[in-house]
């Protein structure tokens, strides 16, 4: 698989082939600067170029697109099987400040078990490879129009990043070359559920490459007895790990972290789960990203009222920490966060949507 191999290896690869070096750099081009998938199509190589990479490779991409669905906010869901079989989900999101940000998944499956999510509800299946996560992208850089191209990338899909980081970073680094996506680092955020030993591996990571993606962490309760009833993978850690490697996240980065807090109605969402979130937060040098729950139809979770929310925020801003509420983007189509799952199954609103069969 193309994809599979990184620069280095394409050269060892095409070297194998007979064919010279500057032809790695040609191809690569044509992939992510052209949005091309087919060697056939990168008509400034020879026939006869074009039939040897053919063979070598097949296509550019390996896994297949079975329906796009389209919302009426103009978020876009793809939903791609692998050649085993399995599928997951990917979404293009846009915005009215010309960002097109793509929000990818890690794994086939999610063994975390956050009880509002969607994306563990069938369970862990394996990990995604460093050209599942990138044909994503380019997936999704493709439904823009020739002349545009992806300006972020949020790794918040299905899956837990941090404990398929070799693959992930492998990926990422296409993400942010020149020769690739060329992304700045800076547009590139890594969503976890708080797996202290993944945040100082990553970290340890920026120290030897020099890329400080944005790191943000699913905290969502304030209190290690909520937040294991939230999400069980707390018992292994505790909040107090998680903020340990956050502290150390940002020693070594000099990057703020994100906390991501999903209200859920009555659930996290009173004054003293705020004034505990305060005492936790406010002398760290942070972010609260507040998403009001976005409903799962099957589960029995809600979204709280618009005024709990505001008052929420408010309460959050008076003690002193800087807050940012997430728009809803792609409920329509079941696209919003926590909504994505790997079967891609299940009730979405025929009546606000365009449905396209993919091939």
């Amino acid at each position: 698989m193309f994809l599979e191999h990184d620069p280095v290896e394409l050269l060892a690869v095409f070297g194998g082939l007979g064919l010279p070096k500057f032809r790695v750099r040609q191809v690569r081009r044509w992939v992510f600067a052209r949005k091309t998938t087919s060697f056939d199509e990168m008509t400034d190589l020879s026939k006869e170029t074009r039939q040897l990479l053919t063979e070598q490779f097949g296509s550019v991409l390996q896994g297949k697109e079975l329906t796009r669905y389209r919302s009426g906010d103009s978020t876009e869901k793809l939903l791609i099987e692998w050649q085993d079989g399995e599928r997951i989900e990917c979404v293009l999101l846009r915005d009215d400040r010309n960002h097109r940000t793509a929000c990818i998944s890690t794994q086939v499956g999610c063994a975390m078990g956050c009880v509002f999510c969607a994306s563990g509800k069938d369970g862990f299946v394996r990990n995604l490879s460093r050209g599942e996560i990138l044909e994503q992208l380019l997936r999704l850089n493709s439904l823009l129009p020739q002349h545009e191209r992806l300006t972020h990338v949020v790794v918040m899909g299905i899956g837990e990043p941090l404990l398929n980081l070799d693959a992930l970073l492998s990926a990422l680094d296409e993400v942010t070359d020149s020769d690739g996506l060329d992304l700045s680092v800076r547009r590139v955020t890594v969503s976890t559920v708080g797996i202290p030993s993944g945040i100082r591996n990553l970290a340890d990571s920026v120290v030897r490459g020099g890329k400080s993606y944005k790191l943000a962490v699913s905290l969502h309760a304030p209190n290690n007895q909520l937040r294991t009833q939230i999400i069980p993978q707390n018992r292994f850690s505790g909040i107090e790990n998680i903020l340990n490697a956050t502290d150390d996240y940002f020693k070594q980065t000099g990057r703020r972290v994100t906390f991501e807090y999903t209200l859920i109605d009555r659930l996290n969402d009173q004054p003293e789960h705020a004034r505990q979130l305060i005492h936790l937060l406010r002398n760290r040098t942070a972010i609260v990203n507040v998403i009001p729950l976005n409903p799962v139809p099957d589960l029995e979770f809600r979204t709280p009222p618009a005024q709990t929310v505001q008052h929420f925020v408010e309460q959050l801003q008076a003690g002193g920490l800087q807050v940012k509420v997430r728009l809803r983007k792609g409920d329509q189509i079941n696209a919003a966060c926590g909504q994505l799952r790997r079967s891609g199954e299940w009730g979405v609103d025929s009546g606000e949507l365009i449905v396209e069969s993919g091939e």
